[in-house]
């Protein structure tokens, strides 16, 4: 299994940043690339790229601003993928990570490519 993480500071309040993010629907609104964003009890639907991926929310914890989901639906060849966004003050704004594990090892690249791409975006919208 592989694991990764990105991080990125942004210039925002960890306040403003989690109400952002702690919406597991609210995906669409932040992250480029996605077409379509919809929920279901604990599982998001979305239409990217001509894809459609099935995730299902693990844990949200409002406190301690974390939140993790599993993708478990999907055209990539994927046996175990697990993500944890995190929101943490960092000096004079928040530092934003997004941790993974990943099986197949070889899936490790394109979901870091693709987690470094939507925090780079977040840290646009919330800045611009």
């Amino acid at each position: 299994m592989a694991e990764g993480r990105t991080e990125v500071h942004i210039a925002r309040r960890p306040e403003e940043v989690w109400a952002l993010i702690s919406d597991f629907g609210g995906l669409d609104r932040w992250m480029s690339g996605i077409d379509r964003c919809e929920v279901d009890g604990d599982v998001r639907t979305l239409e990217t790229m001509g894809m459609t991926l099935k995730e299902r929310l693990v844990a949200q914890d409002d406190e301690a601003r974390t939140q993790s989901y599993t993708l478990f639906e999907g055209p990539m060849p994927v046996e175990h993928h697990l993500a944890t966004l995190s929101v943490e003050p960092d000096g004079d704004g928040t530092r934003f990570t997004w941790s993974y594990e990943v099986e197949p090892e070889d899936m490790a690249a394109v979901f870091g490519g693709v987690y470094e791409g939507a925090a780079q975006a977040l840290k646009d919208r919330l800045e611009g």
